[in-house]
């Protein structure tokens, strides 16, 4: 039977999330509301706009049921995802759901029209697991990753910086991994729901 995920779907990229799930066998639901919450196996946190997604949470009363399914749940967390996701925030603070042991900046990456995309180098601890000694980083905005805690490993780095990390279930990307025509991360993320 193929794991049931949750993708975030409030606003943002959540459609190529899924396309790249389903192309690794994983079944797909869209998360809207709370009650969406149920009998996942693992869940996705997409790009989009961080401040937008948790003022919907907020309001809503959604915010405190992600993130207990996020604290028990293996998830993906994707650019603003991964803001979501973090502990700290900075330039500017802001609430998150405070689970991944890291500082996350905001931005520091540049605007909309220095995105990029980079080469990333995949750590090789990870190389047999991703199947891959590098990644394509595509950065849309994207945040930088600081001030990581003792459980979190670095899984690539582009030019030096860490651009993809895991921490016990948890795996978030600076980077969109789902706008790559083949996306390793995806794979792996589908294979550690597919083994537990």
């Amino acid at each position: 039977m193929s794991p049931k995920i949750g993708v975030l779907a409030l606003q943002g990229d959540f459609a190529a999330h899924g396309d790249a799930l389903r192309r690794e066998g994983c079944e797909v639901v869209w998360v809207k509301r709370s009650a969406d919450l149920k009998d996942l196996a693992g869940l996705v946190l997409p790009g989009g706009e961080s401040t937008t997604m948790l003022n919907f949470l907020a309001e809503n009363g959604f915010d405190q049921k992600l993130r207990e399914a996020a604290s028990r749940l293996p998830t993906l967390a994707t650019c603003a995802g991964a803001i979501l996701l973090a502990k700290r925030v900075r330039a500017p603070e802001q609430p998150s759901l405070g689970l991944l042991d890291v500082t996350v900046v905001r931005n520091a990456y540049g605007r909309q029209r220095e995105s990029s995309i980079r080469t990333a180098e995949v750590d090789p601890a990870f190389q047999e697991t991703l199947g891959a000694k590098q990644l394509e980083a595509v950065l849309i905005r994207a945040p930088q990753f600081e001030e990581l805690g003792p459980a979190v490993q670095v899984v690539a780095r582009a030019e030096g910086l860490p651009v993809l990390l895991q921490q016990g279930n948890w795996i978030a990307a600076s980077f969109h991994p789902e706008l790559s025509p083949r996306s390793q991360v995806h794979r792996w993320f589908c294979k550690l729901l597919k083994s537990a």
